[in-house]
């Protein structure tokens, strides 16, 4: 289980993957908020101050990489971890992902327990009992 119940906005418009990753965090310690589009991703991300995002590439209102740069650009928010999960997964996606300032990149359909660790990595948690590897 994860310590300290750290927050993760889960950033994805489609209902059957937030309620997955939501069911997944959570069950693991997590506490999560949601955003279903890019521009209440960064009002969540303001208002609730997330420490690790899982964005979404393809989202409605403002896409995930115009929302990726914003975050990386802003002081106050640029240091939080943004793990990529997205259908996007051709090499050159990747490298988009890292230049816009992706930490981590996850194709769909994604492990759980991959993403898991991920998520714990991101968060800088090593207790290697928190995800069996």
């Amino acid at each position: 289980m994860f310590t300290g119940g750290k927050t993760v906005l889960i950033v994805d418009d489609d209902p059957s993957i937030v309620r997955a990753l939501k069911a997944i965090l959570e069950r693991h310690g997590c506490r999560t908020c949601v955003a279903m589009d890019g521009r209440e991703a960064l009002q969540k991300i303001d208002e609730k101050k997330p420490d690790l995002i899982i964005l979404d590439l393809w989202l409605p209102e403002i896409p995930g990489e115009m929302v990726c740069k914003v975050i990386k650009r802003n002081e106050k928010f640029k240091d939080i971890p943004v793990i990529m999960v997205t259908a996007k997964c051709t090499e050159v996606d990747r490298i988009i992902g890292r230049v816009i300032g992706a930490d981590y990149y996850v194709n769909k359909p994604f492990d759980a327990m991959a993403l898991l660790k991920l998520v714990q990595d991101a968060l800088g948690i090593n207790d290697h009992n928190v995800i069996p590897h």
